[in-house]
């Protein structure tokens, strides 16, 4: 069936230096996952954490299903991410030695599942944003170039 892109989360590209991506599975309610499919979903402040051997993401934002009726879901709950042990215990030797953070950087849909790719991050200072938006409007301004 192939693989829908949802939301990708452009500020964790902004914000973090990305190292190591991995994809997990997304703990949804019967509302939550009909919000998905709508692409009612907003990763730009969400973050994951670990927390007595499982994952789970914080902040992510998914709207209300309009005909959800009584049984809607809390559109900013805490929801559990699905990772392989192996994964888990990678993940919190990187976060505890290296500094690393545990960023969300795009929702989608794979064989009518949602997953979640959520990468290593280290956070950028203000001078290393700055050199990325130079070099993407030098970038641009050799595109403009190549065009004329």
């Amino acid at each position: 069936m192939g693989r829908k892109i949802i939301h990708t989360n452009k500020k964790a590209f902004h914000d973090y230096t990305i190292h190591e991506k991995y994809i997990a599975g997304i703990v949804l309610t019967g509302t939550e996952i009909k919000s998905v499919r709508r692409n009612a979903v907003n990763l730009k402040d969400s973050y994951a954490r670990i927390e007595k051997g499982e994952v789970f993401l914080y902040g992510c934002h998914i709207s209300p299903y309009e005909q959800g009726n009584r049984y809607n879901h809390k559109p900013d709950r805490i929801r559990k991410l699905l990772l392989t042990k192996k994964e888990i215990l990678k993940l919190d030797i990187k976060i505890k030695k290296e500094g690393y953070t545990i960023v969300p950087t795009e929702m989608f849909l794979q064989d009518g599942l949602a997953k979640l790719e959520i990468a290593l991050g280290k956070g950028k200072k203000l001078y290393d944003k700055r050199e990325d938006l130079a070099k993407k409007s030098q970038m641009r301004d050799i595109q403009r170039g190549i065009r004329k």
